[in-house]
């Protein structure tokens, strides 16, 4: 799992099992703040060990969930000693579905055998605020890639972790379009210093506004380009026609996964059109 420092005390984890997942590790003299918790149990306890190994065993005092996805979650069982934190939505939608979700998983993954799911101790709905030694964190609900996704903005600092707002690809299957384009220009207008997304690199201050300018063209693309095969009554088989690129953003992050992610928004969207 590869580690970055993105300032004397943030550093920002990606996996190496999962789609480069990231956590986001803010360390103070009273403990540290986890944004997200991988899905697999190896590389959460890599985190918690890289967190003890500076102030000590059970130091970790609070886990937030950016939504309730199972690559951000899995992982929370593990940090035993910290209050998870989440919106309202994401409590309700790990009860309601996480138990079936995780036993299918287990059946597909072995290496998931031992996860448990738990649920978050706090919930809010529309921001909180948490404050820990130096740090001031802005919690705020911002929907669009699910109901219950949150960003968590570290004010000192300005540095923004946005969960799967922000990846390489905005994913819209589990979410909503108008949801998705206000919530990302809520992020621009922070003005963070760098994003830590959900998925893949940290974006530094100069890229959060491509970012969203890109993101933004793109959802406007893909519901312009579907709709054009949907008025011609055209087989959905049509949607492969309609690669990344053609919408303005790349293949390559995510070692290619982001296409996949791409056929995915098409579909949902195809789906949605025919049915309104």
């Amino acid at each position: 799992m590869r580690r970055d420092r993105v300032s004397e005390d943030i550093f920002v984890f990606v996996s190496d099992l999962y789609v480069q997942a990231t956590a986001t590790v803010m360390l103070t003299e009273e403990g540290a703040l986890v944004v997200d918790a991988m899905p697999f149990p190896s590389e959460a306890r890599e985190i918690i060990a890289f967190i003890e190994a500076r102030l000590g065993p059970d130091s970790v005092r609070y886990l937030i969930n950016t939504h309730h996805h199972a690559d951000h979650v899995y992982g929370a069982y593990l940090f035993a000693g910290a209050e998870v934190i989440a919106h309202d939505s994401c409590r309700e939608l790990l009860a309601r579905l996480g138990p079936a979700s995780l036993a299918r998983a287990k059946q597909q993954t072995p290496s998931l055998a031992e996860v448990e799911l738990r649920l978050p101790d706090m919930t809010f709905q529309e921001e909180m605020h948490v404050h820990l030694g130096h740090r001031h964190l802005h919690l705020m609900h911002t929907p669009g890639h699910t109901a219950d996704s949150i960003s968590v903005f570290e004010t000192n600092e300005r540095a923004l972790s946005a969960g799967d707002l922000a990846m390489p690809v905005p994913h819209i299957v589990s979410g909503d379009v108008a949801q998705f384009r206000a919530s990302l220009q809520r992020i621009q207008a922070l003005e963070p210093d760098f994003v830590v997304q959900g998925h893949g690199d940290v974006l530094l201050r100069g890229e959060v506004g491509e970012m969203v300018e890109g993101h933004l063209h793109y959802l406007d693309a893909i519901s312009e380009r579907v709709r054009e095969v949907v008025e011609r009554n055209a087989s959905p088989r049509e949607l492969q026609k309609i690669d990344i690129e053609s919408c303005g953003l790349s293949r390559i992050p995510l070692d290619g996964a982001v296409s996949r992610l791409h056929l995915d928004n098409l579909v949902h969207l195809y789906k949605a059109m025919m049915t309104a």
